[in-house]
Parts: C-alpha cells; sequence; structure tokens
C-alpha cells in the first residue's frame, strides 16, 4: 500500500500535510509543485489499496484524475477551499470541501484533526492572507504579540516561496521544505531552529525591496493593475505582493502580471472582501483561471488576451 500526498508548495498545503503528518507518521510519497501547478492529481499513479490526500488544489481542476483514481480503487481524501463545483459521489471519497472565505485549507484539516496541531494552522492562516481569523486563533491559544508575529512571518515566508515559474525559480523545492518541517510539531520551534527559515526570510525581504519602486500600468478609481518584469525575483514576489497591496488598500481590486518565460503572463487577481465579483469567478472567464472569493490567478495569459482582460477587469471592478 502507498500512502500519496498531493499538495500546494504554498504556506497552506504544506502546513495541512505538517498537521496530518504529525497525526499518522508513516512512509508517504508526495506529489506537489509551484503553487501555480495545480494539477497535481494526474502525476498520482496509485492502484487499489492505495490512499490519496489531495491539500490546496481545486477539486474542479483535478476532476477527471480524481474520477481515474477512484475508479482504480484508490480511496481518497480531499481538503480544500477553492471552486470545487459538483462533488463527485463515490464510497471511496471523503471530501472536506469548504469555499467560504474566511477558511483556508490548513483549517479544515485543523478541524478534522479536533485542533491537534493548531499552530500550524494559524501559520497557513496567516500566509494564506487571513489575518483577521489568524489573529483570533492566535489569542484563543494564547499566544503573545511575539509568538503571533513569528508565526505571521513564517507563513508569509512559506507562501512566498511557492511562486515561482518552475522549482528553479524558488528559494526551497516544496518537498525538501514539507521533509525539514516534518520533524516540528511546534512551528516557533521550526523557525528558530531551521536553516530553511532563515534563507527564506533572507529571500523574502531582498525580494520584497525590489518591488517598492513599481508603478501601476494601469489604474483607474477601485481597479490596479500592475506588470511584473520577467525576472526570477519577481516570480516569486507576486503573491505577496498582492497580498501587501490588498491590505494596505482593501477597497480597490488588484491585479498583477508576471511574464512567462514562454510567453504570456502569470496572474494573480484580489478584490475586496464586499465586492459583488468574486475573484474566482472573474478568473474563470479565463481559460486557466480559478481561486476562491477573494484570491484568484490565471495560470497563463496570453498576450493577445491582455487587452480583454484589461477592459474586463475595468468592467468589473472599476468603480463608476
Amino acid at each position: 500500500m502507498t500512502h500519496f500526498y498531493a499538495f500546494n508548495g504554498d504556506a497552506d498545503g504544506l502546513c495541512a500535510l505538517q498537521q496530518l503528518r504529525l497525526a499518522d507518521p508513516q512512509e508517504v510519497r508526495l506529489v506537489t509543485g509551484v503553487k501555480r501547478d495545480i494539477q497535481l492529481l494526474r502525476r498520482v499513479d496509485a492502484e487499489a489499496g492505495d490512499t490519496v490526500t489531495a491539500l490546496d488544489i481545486s477539486l474542479d481542476q483535478n476532476r477527471g484524475d480524481l474520477l481515474r483514481l477512484l475508479d482504480a480503487g484508490a480511496s481518497v481524501r480531499y481538503f480544500d477551499h477553492h471552486h470545487a463545483g459538483e462533488l463527485p459521489e463515490h464510497p471511496a471519497l471523503m471530501a472536506c470541501i469548504d469555499e467560504r472565505a474566511e477558511v483556508c485549507t490548513s483549517i479544515l484539516v485543523d478541524h478534522y484533526l479536533a485542533g491537534r496541531h493548531r499552530m500550524w494552522a494559524i501559520t497557513a492562516a496567516f500566509g494564506d492572507n487571513l489575518g483577521t481569523v489568524a489573529a483570533a486563533m492566535a489569542r484563543d491559544a494564547g499566544l503573545g504579540n511575539a509568538a503571533a508575529s513569528t508565526l505571521q512571518m513564517l507563513g508569509t515566508c512559506l507562501n512566498y516561496n511557492a511562486y515561482g515559474e518552475t522549482i528553479a525559480d524558488l528559494h526551497i523545492d516544496p518537498v525538501e521544505l514539507a521533509q525539514q518541517m516534518m520533524p516540528f510539531a511546534d512551528p516557533l520551534e521550526f523557525a528558530a531552529c531551521s536553516e530553511a527559515y532563515v534563507r527564506l526570510t533572507a529571500g523574502y525581504r531582498d525580494d520584497m525591496e525590489r518591488t517598492r519602486d513599481l508603478s501601476p500600468a494601469h489604474q483607474l478609481p477601485g481597479a490596479t493593475m500592475l506588470v511584473l518584469p520577467n525576472a526570477p525575483w519577481a516570480r516569486r514576489a507576486i503573491g505577496v505582493l498582492a497580498n501587501e497591496r490588498m491590505q494596505t488598500d482593501p477597497d480597490n481590486a488588484l491585479a498583477i502580471l508576471s511574464p512567462k518565460s514562454g510567453g504570456g503572463y502569470t496572474v494573480s487577481v484580489r478584490v475586496p472582501a464586499h465586492s459583488a465579483s468574486s475573484a474566482a469567478d472573474f478568473c474563470r472567464t479565463f481559460e486557466t483561471g480559478g481561486g476562491r472569493k477573494t484570491a484568484g490567478g490565471i495560470n497563463h495569459l496570453p498576450e493577445a488576451d491582455v487587452e480583454r482582460f484589461t477592459d474586463r477587469f475595468d468592467a468589473c471592478f472599476a468603480k463608476r
């Protein structure tokens, strides 16, 4: 019997994985990639009797391979907070899906485990831009300001590390990062003792400093668009930059375009919580788009579609 874990390589996927592995230590096969690499179940070749756990990857984007695995006789646990569409009915599928804006996958796993490793869920919530939720969880856990700030930085850095076009763009391969995290039941201990955390914080601060002089490529009241340079640091910074900009300007929608080496762009979209249009619904109007209510993305936006994207972005989010 083989135990597969297919997880998003960002903070939410890593921390969800960490909680489950701490709760049930066993030899597993890890399948992951950069943040936008979400069709991970196509890389899982499970057979009858094998188990598959999917973490923080859209069920809708993995539907065909999910059905393939179930038909092959594998049992599947699915934890996610992105758009799922209609859930398949199958006795071997356990789906824990919640698309509400105030949850992330690690919070769903935290509920599943009855809070057994909640510190890692708090870390994930900070990293997934759920600052208010994470701060409340930290207070309920009795954490002081210094400890909460450490978890916030750790979550931010774990999330930041996942952004890139390929694994080569990242400071640390998410598989390696997951293995370095595994011995630590307490994320505060990981932050205090891990060389990986030192590398991530240094890289994060250097990359984010480069973003300070960026100016909007297009701006209307209520809608701002940035276009990043074609550089590894910019591909790494796109997600955290989007979250930071939304924290400082929460009432306006934001789109950030990052050039891809083969042409076209990766896109991150953030929208206000009160927006009538969700980021996920908007991004799904483009072929490789998806996400959740306040945060979405497009894995590949052809250059020929940039004008159409800009027009739709303005139509959906600009204030009239």
